[in-house]
């Protein structure tokens, strides 16, 4: 497509200089490299949600737990779909 503009990724945080090197390191690195990025970052939300679910429940059995963390990741409707009610 001629013409389009990448998305402006920004973190805020970090100098524009650096971010430009961490992107174009990570556009050049193999597949299987980013693939394994992308699964521990998706592992660290999961666990993130869980550590969330269990500090504003903390009375929550750990049956309770699992399924108030997949209403979060999920949503009440897929989460009952999937796990039922």
């Amino acid at each position: 497509m001629m013409g389009a503009e990448q998305p402006q990724m920004t973190t805020g945080d970090t100098r524009p200089e650096a971010e430009t090197i961490q992107i174009d390191l990570l556009r050049k690195a193999p597949t299987w490299k980013r693939l394994r990025a992308a699964a521990e970052m998706s592992e660290t939300v999961m666990l993130l949600s869980r550590l969330g679910v269990a500090r504003r429940n903390p009375n929550a059995s750990p049956a309770e737990l699992r399924r108030l963390t997949a209403d979060a990741i999920l949503g009440s409707e897929l989460a009952s779909r999937v796990y039922g009610r």
